[in-house]
């Protein structure tokens, strides 16, 4: 009876912990404004803008790719989400390094 109820503590943290890691990333939208915001704060250079701007085109197109056929299959949902990952983490250190547009 422990392991059952152990077990599905442990799947309800994973499924939670799953939930939480998508809702960081949120929405394209939302990474759109996170490299706005770099630009006008000054925190990103053209060339860095560029290059997050061209990788997030990609996802997009990896995205359309993939339902292109009608389905999604696990292996295009765990590469697009790889990729996403990625992505954000990108922005996140462009943004966080010493390098300014002035």
């Amino acid at each position: 009876m422990k392991a059952k109820i152990f077990t599905l503590m442990a799947c309800l943290f994973c499924a939670f912990a799953i939930n939480a890691d998508a809702q960081a990333r949120k929405t394209p939208r939302h990474e759109h404004r996170r490299i706005a915001q770099g630009v006008k704060s000054g925190e990103l250079t053209k060339h860095e803008t560029k290059t997050l701007v061209h990788q997030k085109r990609e996802i997009q197109q990896d995205k359309k790719l993939a339902k292109g056929d009608g389905k999604v299959t696990r292996a295009e949902r765990k590469r697009i989400k790889r990729e996403e990952k990625k992505a954000s983490h990108n922005i996140y250190r462009k943004k966080h390094n010493d390098k300014d547009r002035s």
